[in-house]
């Protein structure tokens, strides 16, 4: 395990948890991940003292962050007219949340994208006045339109790219199908916009597509959730908001370096959310390749990566791969490695040894198993498959009993009885609300963490 410091940015440190000893022949090495960063205390560089609070920045500074909500604003909003005020309301309870010097937009968004405020194709700096002033504009906002979320994003992008900032964030609220534009055109929004600002994706209802809203923030690095009942926005808004307020340092890639012959099978984040990484490999030079994993505050995650090394003889042992965490420098040097931890791979006769499996790696394997099998039972749910999804559903409930994941086990038994969780014998319910179901699909990625 080793870690980095340096005043402007939190240290990380890197923790590697497997067994690596392997049979005779085996050639599949599993690492469990932990990153954890702490203590970053700063805003644009200035580490926060009693000097410097929190919420100012110095004179000539550029701010550390900016921030652009985008509020659906399409005809269906007016539907119940409930849904219009709480969404203006979310959206001025996330300004107040904004730290002062924060610079800010709010879009408007239906079939096409406008600019509620400040207007102009640029951003404001948070302050009394500036906030007064959005909540004004908020007032202004009704519903009629459609929807293309792409053309909402590229002017996020537009505006957020025009800051001189660390940190550059959305939230992006909608409540239905992305009707107005091609599924194609999303997606290249999206890839236009990954790696450039993270972004927080909220359904409100029951009338949108959760695969739309999950794959936007998955694309972006944020969070996606359900707000079944619009008088909910508000607390999750600030809570956004304020999770967007703690991050310290954005860009970081976790950067997998393996040795010659030695081959990558998956990289996928598995704490606090399970989220695939392997395919959003660049490469960073000989048999190196970086994995983004956003912005950072005070917090923890977990990585799985698995290998597969060569065969090798009884006694031999060998690096699997070296794992660091890689801060670019954005003048375009040698990027920092803030910390770095090493997956090792050792042949032995012990059979004891090399059949065990590491806890951790059995029970990340599990919550990654755990998202995948609610995902196909509420496809073949929908489907008509009936049968399967109660075998499918079944193993979720027999996994989520498994491992303590009390939230999933609860989303899961609005959907099914279950008559047994030891051994997954469920049945389908008859009836099931549309947020349930929507809640459980959306909440299927939340793991939980091992118990140490």
């Amino acid at each position: 395990m080793a870690n980095f410091s340096k005043s402007n940015v939190p240290q990380f440190s890197v923790e590697v948890y497997q067994n690596e000893f392997l049979p005779e022949g085996g050639r599949e090495v599993n690492g469990i991940i932990t990153v954890t960063s702490t203590g970053g205390g700063t805003t644009g560089g200035v580490p926060l003292t009693s000097a410097a609070p929190a919420s100012s920045h110095l004179p000539g500074q550029a701010p550390s962050a900016a921030a652009v909500i985008m509020v659906d604003c399409s005809g269906s909003m007016d539907y119940p007219p409930t849904k219009m005020r709480n969404a203006r309301d979310a959206t001025a309870a996330a300004i107040d949340t904004l730290r002062d010097g924060t610079s800010f937009a709010v879009i408007g968004g239906t079939h096409v994208a406008k600019e509620v405020y400040p207007g102009g194709g640029r951003l404001a700096t948070a302050g009394p006045q500036t906030r007064a002033q959005a909540k004004e504009a908020l007032r202004r906002l009704s519903a009629g339109g459609g929807t293309a979320i792409g053309t909402w994003l590229r002017l996020a992008d537009r505006l957020l790219g025009a800051a001189e900032v660390n940190i550059r964030h959305g939230i992006l609220l909608t409540d239905g199908r992305n009707e107005h534009e091609a599924p194609e055109d999303l997606r290249a929004a999206l890839d236009a916009c990954a790696g450039r600002f993270t972004c927080d994706a909220r359904g409100v209802g029951t009338d949108w597509e959760v695969k739309e809203v999950t794959a936007i923030a998955s694309a972006l690095l944020g969070t996606a959730d359900i707000v079944a009942d619009p008088a909910g926005l508000a607390t999750d808004f600030t809570q956004m908001m304020e999770n967007a307020m703690g991050k310290e340092v954005a860009d970081v890639a976790l950067r997998l370096w393996t040795p010659v012959g030695v081959e990558i099978k998956f990289v996928k984040q598995v704490a606090p959310t399970v989220a695939e990484l392997t395919d959003r490999r660049t490469e960073a030079g000989p048999r190196a390749g970086d994995y983004p994993t956003g912005s950072w505050g005070d917090e923890s995650r977990d990585y799985h990566v698995c290998v597969q090394v060569p065969e090798a003889g009884i006694g031999q042992e060998m690096l699997a791969a070296r794992v660091s965490l890689i801060l670019p420098d954005p003048s375009g040097g040698a990027p920092q490695t803030l910390s770095q931890g090493l997956v090792r791979a050792v042949w032995t006769d012990d059979m004891v040894a090399s059949t065990s499996i590491n806890p951790q790696v059995a029970h990340y394997t599990g919550q990654a198993e755990l998202a995948q099998v609610i995902q196909q039972g509420l496809d073949a749910r929908k489907s008509g498959d009936f049968d399967g999804a109660t075998a499918k559903l079944g193993r979720a409930v027999q996994l989520a009993s498994v491992s303590g994941n009390a939230d999933t086990a609860k989303l899961l038994s609005k959907v099914v009885d279950v008559v047994d969780a030891a051994t997954g014998t469920v049945r389908l319910k008859a009836k099931v609300a549309d947020a349930d179901e929507m809640t459980l699909e959306t909440r299927s990625t939340k793991t939980v963490r091992v118990k140490k």
